[in-house]
């Protein structure tokens, strides 16, 4: 379903509602697991747990690893660990170094600098085996190094490569841990896993195969934890596990300089989380690398000094604030440079001055602001560029760079993010040729700024309880993003700016009755407040926000689009004066028709009272479902539907009246999910709803009451409506043709309906006032005496049915108080 600028995956709404029952979840919650494939309560309930763990020996090259790297501590070799320059290198060095710590090793470490560029290089390796080396480990890097290991060999030493990044067709000669080297034909069982995660259960393999316990190895869970949200590796299987159960370590970290960098960082132990730390610590700590030497990182991680931790983290944090002005010149420079290409498929702008350490930065936010793949190169003013680029989840960045190879000096990285070197003068070359790839790959629809959304929520649910009940789907991150809840049909109001330069803005956000604090971060005061004159849908996340002591529900803004208008589809809608004949027909004492008893209920029930019409509505339409919608009067809630919900639609709203399904109860049998806005007259109403399959949605609530009651009296206090028609007839001494029809459908703004003429014209036809032929369609006046209209049965028989429709509705006030065909909810 894609209305305006949002979309929403299909689901199935039954395997929801049996997670919401086994699994005690509340709708939104079930909705987005059944979105992201979680429909067998089994997996779902093991998601929830994420605590999957693999066989440290199931990890590829393991076994080799562990012999070649024992077999030099026993004998008390130098040992290297070289790593990388960003969080996962960084934090996967530190575990490395702390390992053959604990093993009895006393190794060495070194990392490039951003001028060397990523990886091994045989510069590198000679000085590496100057210093009397005889095992280098890579981390994070060394998969396509073929002639830097070989190089190495040549010089001595033996090389454990320890990698995640995709390989190239030549593999390195020497031992490799890689998670996705399984045996040819299989997955291998941990194919995820960033730098830090692979080195953990490296850790662990090499503990076991010393005769240590392996669970040693978790007291580094925080840093493999801290790797694996800032790599942006698919959080499922044991990324999951790493993920979660390291921010928990994280959060009670005995490690100086995590401490330390948590403080400079304004990071309290409580507000640990992945998205926390992915944007509060990962950049401090990714600051040393990219403006520096990232040295002083691992320096950080690795020091037991508490004063020494201080004084690193407050250099890391006074970095990272030099980085974000370089990062913000530098993009205001690649955004104008990216206006021309907008028509191409991937964005690729270069710049002297440009610092290589922000690149990859800068990549994301064009990644954000255009929705494309973007190229980011800092050219070094001496022929030659190193850049980075981001992707979109729609397009393989590292296949689009290998089909451009022949214009690249080396390049490296996997879908999502990549690392380039490259000869000024190729740039046009590596543009033109991106641009085709990521062309023929994409369609119109991946490169279109649209919003997904997970669940279609109300104003009224924005509250603490869903807040940390969505917490239990994280953490979040690549591949199980932070949810984003749609809700509709809302107002944003009472904007006001915010942040040390009034960049961010406070809202209210609201909706059905309820109002909602929210923060909208890049988007002035005036921007915002520009769209509270209309209704809008709203994209969101929903988290819990601390502030002066107190713990609070807040919206952070993602997206709004005005609530487009759309039209309604009446599924029940009759011929006039078949309705008019029908009602002069039938017994008076009953319904136009009787109402069979159902068979075995099909459907479940489930109360949505105060959730507000159009949430439940939205939802139920961005299930990708059949819906339809059942009411008192189509044509009196016709245009409140059309400006709210009606829009999600595209094909029409479908509306049936609940007249319409007492004359017809197989009208609704077609589709999957009922949405039940005002209350049936009848006692047995919502027996008319029984037959298929899908679920009923009791909406209605006091308001709706009232609406269905001053439409029911309408249609069955005939006593006012009889004296319009009278005078009219009266006083042409009868009509007929089309001047009868106008005179039944009346003078009011919302036309009588074809059975309530016909009410009218029973009754005056039964005090003997006029004589009906509906063949002819002429009602002629034969007498002009008073009548008395308790004469007439079918008057007497509409007031007592009017008695009985009112007894029903004031008994049932809401939803909660109607008997439900099954009870599920």
């Amino acid at each position: 379903m894609t209305p305006g600028s949002w979309i929403a995956d299909p689901y199935d709404t039954a395997a929801a509602a049996r997670l919401q029952d086994e699994l005690m979840l509340g709708p939104a919650a079930a909705a987005i697991l059944a979105r992201r494939g979680h429909t067998d309560p089994a997996q779902a309930r093991e998601f929830l747990a994420a605590d999957a763990r693999t066989d440290p020996a199931a990890l590829p090259g393991v076994g080799a690893a562990c012999a070649l790297t024992l077999r030099h501590i026993e004998a008390g070799s130098r040992i290297l660990v070289f790593g990388d320059y960003d969080v996962d290198g960084v934090t996967s060095t530190a575990m490395m170094v702390r390992t053959l710590r604990a093993l009895g090793a006393e190794p060495a470490w070194q990392l490039p600098s951003r001028s060397d560029g990523y990886g091994l290089n045989v510069a590198a390796v000679e000085r590496i085996a100057g210093f009397g080396t005889k095992l280098l480990i890579t981390v994070d890097c060394g998969v396509t190094s073929v002639g830097e290991v070989a190089r190495a060999r040549e010089l001595g030493m033996d090389v454990l490569v320890t990698d995640h990044h995709r390989a190239t067709a030549e593999l390195p000669d020497c031992p490799i841990v890689h998670p996705a080297f399984g045996p040819a034909g299989t997955d291998a069982p941990a194919g995820e896993l960033c730098a830090a995660g692979v080195v953990l259960k490296l850790s662990e393999a090499l503990l076991a195969a010393a005769g240590r316990d392996p669970a040693a190895a978790e007291r580094d869970l925080d840093l493999a934890g801290l790797g694996t949200v800032c790599d942006m590796v698919p959080l499922r299987g044991e990324n999951r596990r790493i993920a979660k159960q390291g921010m928990q370590a994280l959060a009670r970290t005995r490690k100086p300089g995590l401490r330390a960098l948590m403080r400079v960082a304004d990071l309290q132990p409580d507000d640990v989380d992945a998205t926390s730390a992915g944007f509060r610590l990962g950049p401090r700590i990714n600051a040393a690398g990219r403006l520096q030497r990232a040295d002083a990182a691992l320096e950080l991680l690795l020091t037991a000094d508490e004063e020494r931790a201080d004084q690193i983290a407050r250099e890391l944090d006074l970095l990272n604030r030099d980085r974000r002005e370089t990062e913000q010149r530098i993009l205001h420079e690649a955004d104008a440079a990216c206006l021309p290409q907008l028509a191409a498929g991937a964005l690729v702008v270069a710049g002297e001055g440009w610092h290589a350490g922000v690149v990859g930065i800068v990549a994301s936010r064009l990644v954000e602001r255009f929705h494309r793949p973007a190229v980011v190169i800092a050219l070094d003013g001496e022929g030659g560029g190193r850049g980075s680029g981001r992707s979109i989840g729609a397009y393989d960045l590292h296949a689009g760079l290998a089909d451009a190879s022949g214009h690249l000096r080396r390049f490296g990285g996997h879908r999502m993010a990549a690392g380039l070197e490259i000869d000024a003068a190729l740039v046009p070359e590596l543009r033109a040729s991106l641009a085709a790839h990521a062309g023929a790959a994409l369609t119109p629809r991946d490169l279109a700024s649209v919003q997904r959304v997970d669940a279609v929520v109300p104003g009224s649910a924005l509250n603490l309880e869903l807040a940390e009940e969505l917490e239990r789907l994280g953490p979040f991150g690549a591949g199980n993003p932070a949810p984003t809840l749609l809700v509709p049909a809302a107002r944003i109001e009472h904007v006001t700016a915010m942040g040390e330069e009034r960049k961010h803005a406070r809202f209210s956000l609201v909706a059905g009755g309820a109002r909602a604090r929210g923060v909208a971060f890049r988007r002035s005061q005036r921007s915002l407040a520009a769209h509270g004159a209309e209704q809008q849908d709203v994209a969101v996340s929903l988290e819990r926000n601390r502030w002066n002591g107190a713990v609070e529900a807040r919206v952070v803004l993602k997206s709004l689009s005005p609530t487009p208008v759309g039209t309604v589809r009446n599924v029940g809608q009759s011929d006039f004066w078949e309705d008019v004949a029908a009602e002069l027909e039938c017994d008076p004492a009953q319904w136009c028709s009787s109402v069979a008893a159902p068979p075995a209920p099909a459907r479940t029930v489930r109360d949505r009272h105060g959730e507000g019409i159009a949430a439940v509505t939205a939802e139920a339409l961005a299930s990708g479902e059949s819906v339809v919608m059942v009411v008192a009067d189509v044509a009196r809630r016709c245009e409140g539907l059309e400006a709210s919900v009606a829009g999600l639609a595209p094909e029409g709203l479908n509306v049936v009246a609940w007249a319409a399904l007492v004359r017809e109860p197989g009208l609704v049998g077609r589709f999957q999910q009922l949405v039940v806005v005002d209350p049936p007259p009848l006692t047995a109403g919502l027996e008319l709803l029984a037959r298929g399959g899908g679920c009923v949605h009791l909406a209605w609530g006091p308001a709706e009451t009232k609406f269905a009651l001053a439409y029911w009296r309408f249609q069955l206090s005939v006593r006012a409506e009889l004296a319009v028609l009278w005078r009219a007839l009266r006083e042409h001494g009868g009509l007929d043709g089309p001047e009868l029809e106008v005179a039944l459908r009346g003078p009011h703004a919302h036309s009588r309906e074809g059975a309530m003429a016909g009410r009218l014209l029973r009754v005056l036809s039964e005090v003997e006032l006029i004589e009906v032929d509906t063949e002819s369609r002429e009602a002629l006046v034969v007498s002009t005496q008073r009548a008395d209209l308790e004469r007439s049965a079918a008057f007497r028989s509409y007031g007592a049915r009017l008695d009985a429709v009112e007894r029903h509705l004031l008994a049932s006030p809401g939803p909660a108080a109607v008997a439900p065909i099954t009870a599920t909810g």
